[in-house]
């Protein structure tokens, strides 16, 4: 993928759905974002994150959907603030990461623990950071509207459907010897697309344990 490539892949998440989904890539939460900035610092730390693993990356895990304590504030899914700020040589290289969420609002940085549970397991089996990509079905945070967005709910059909062109584009860009999905809706969205992959345990509502057999298995 070259630089012209990436602006273009960038350029087709500008292509959310309407309703209640928020694309952290293009649009500002006016609530709990820092600034106006927040967007293009999303897209910057996203472009670092696609480029230190294009031509590196063995694997690939697809997990559901962006959530608001990862990707919403960090532009790289399942990636909190908090790891993202800590662990930066882990996740971006060549810039320095930013939080775009007010302190305010989380005085250390979101954390999401989808996310401390698939990179530790990765890590922990030995992977180095730029060998696995982490990549989501539907691309963007659909949350409840009932609460706002500092909330997540499962994307419906039609929103699945819609981020199916990310994900195709994306694995095409990533073509990997091992594709995982992270539970059975991301399993389904890359059924659709043709690709056989692992389906493992979400590693959310008590399914750490499992996911952590099972993707131990899977790479080694």
């Amino acid at each position: 993928m070259s630089r012209k490539q990436l602006d273009n892949f960038v350029r087709l998440l500008k292509a959310s759905p309407s309703g209640a989904v928020f694309n952290p890539w293009w649009q500002i939460d006016e609530e709990n974002d820092i600034g106006r900035i927040a967007p293009i610092i999303r897209r910057q730390q996203l472009r670092a994150y696609v480029r230190e693993r294009l031509g590196r990356a063995k694997l690939v895990v697809i997990g559901e959907a962006l959530g608001y304590r990862g990707g919403h504030f960090t532009g790289i899914p399942m990636t909190s603030e908090r790891m993202l700020l800590r662990k930066q040589g882990h996740i971006v290289a060549g810039i320095k990461p930013r939080r775009t969420s007010k302190p305010s609002v989380c005085p250390d940085g979101f954390s999401e623990p989808t996310a401390t549970i698939v990179w530790g397991a990765l890590l922990n089996i030995g992977m180095l950071p730029d060998e696995f990509v982490l990549w989501n079905a539907f691309p963007w945070h659909s949350f409840d509207p009932r609460r706002g967005l500092l909330s997540n709910r499962m994307p419906n059909k039609s929103e699945q459907i819609s981020g199916r062109p990310v994900l195709k584009d994306f694995l095409e860009s990533f073509p990997c010897e091992q594709i995982v999905a992270l539970g059975k809706i991301a399993g389904a969205q890359l059924e659709q697309l043709g690709l056989n992959a692992h389906c493992v345990r979400h590693p959310a509502s008590g399914g750490a344990k499992l996911f952590r057999q099972q993707i131990a298995k899977i790479v080694r």
